[in-house]
């Protein structure tokens, strides 16, 4: 039985890109019994080195879910699921007759999560897009940016991850809670949009009272502060500063061997100057000496570290962020809990036969 706080939930896997195969290694991670459902011909469009990360911790099954006889199977094992997680585009899963009023009707307690981009309704809801569009459309890209320069990409973090996997998980996770006392299973649809619209919600409190500019670089928290951005270091490498409160601050100009009362923290006419003495200060030491000079002190300044530096960092490695599993190094389980300790899990490939007996 696996460990963890979600230990005895059976979820379905639906194969699929983007948010779905993270928010499935996730819960897994935390306990649940997952079956991935893969179709004929080998894994969807974005494929797993060796099955270690994204797809670490499932029973994968192969089904034709074009044949009567496979969705058939599938059924079966809805009767026996907590859940279901895919991310089909609207109307795809119901055309294949397995849409939420089939699999509610085999099993009234399960919980069917669907996430897309645009939502399961709306005028957009059957194009297609990727996380920089879904971003591009809620205000989140635009923000992103220098003046007079396109926004930066940042990745496929906040759409597909953040505003994705992240609410999917906390939609299935909240409707499960709910059949423990309603005992009626629902319907969980996650929106990209929708999560990153919930996720610039401190923005829109500032933009209702003003104190947000609606243009990148011109605010607190989008890299017009001197204070609150990045700087090219000696050779090359870069710090990241977040020396928000007057107290950091403080620190931040003591570390850099600025005088305190050289400016005021907060009148935006001083901030061109600042930046310009900030820049040119953190270029006289290499990223490694910064780190070395702020190290033990609350002046918020990190190295920017590449992937492959984060895994290594010690102090990442004193809190066992990192793992190996199957020879890849990768992230542990995460969050953390002190009576159900969570693990990471081999993948496992079944027939549709053995994976039914494993639930029957």
């Amino acid at each position: 039985m696996p460990s963890g706080p979600l230990s005895g939930i059976r979820l379905i896997e639906i194969d699929a890109i983007g948010p779905v195969p993270l928010c499935g290694m996730i819960l897994s991670g935390l306990g649940a019994e997952i079956i991935r459902v893969g179709r004929p011909g080998g894994q969807s469009a974005w494929s797993d080195v060796g099955e270690t990360v994204l797809l670490r911790g499932r029973i994968n099954v192969t089904l034709d879910l074009k044949s009567d006889t496979d969705c058939g199977t599938l059924l079966q094992l809805v009767e026996q699921a907590d859940g279901l997680i895919e991310g089909g585009r609207p109307g795809v899963m119901e055309r294949l007759g397995l849409g939420p009023d089939e699999c509610l009707a085999r099993n009234p307690r399960l919980v069917y999560g669907r996430v897309t981009g645009w939502g399961q309704d709306g005028p957009l809801r059957l194009n297609a897009g990727h996380d920089i569009n879904y971003i591009a459309m809620t205000g989140a890209l635009h923000a992103i940016a220098q003046k007079g320069q396109a926004p930066t990409v940042p990745l496929n973090l906040v759409g597909d991850y953040a505003g994705g996997t992240m609410f999917l998980a906390l939609g299935m996770v909240a409707a499960l809670l709910s059949v423990k006392t309603t005992g009626k299973g629902q319907v969980v649809d996650a929106a990209m949009v929708d999560g990153v619209a919930n996720l610039l919600s401190l923005f829109h409190a500032y933009l209702s009272t003003d104190s947000w500019h609606d243009q990148p670089a011109s605010n607190l928290l989008d890299g017009a502060a001197p204070f609150y951005r990045c700087y090219t270091c000696k050779e090359g490498g870069h710090v990241a500063v977040g020396s928000l409160e007057p107290q950091f601050y403080t620190l931040l100009l003591a570390g850099l061997d600025i005088p305190a009362d050289r400016y005021s923290q907060n009148d935006k006419d001083q901030w061109p100057a600042m930046e310009a003495d900030f820049a040119a200060t953190f270029l006289t030491r290499t990223r490694q000496e910064w780190e070395d000079r702020f190290a033990g002190t609350d002046a918020c300044v990190s190295p920017v570290l590449s992937i492959r530096e984060a895994m290594s960092h010690p102090a990442h490695a004193a809190r066992n962020m990192f793992t190996d599993h199957r020879g890849v190094t990768q992230s542990a389980p995460a969050p953390r809990f002190s009576g159900t300790p969570t693990e990471i899990r081999p993948s496992v490939t079944l027939s549709s036969a053995d994976a039914l007996a494993v639930w029957l």
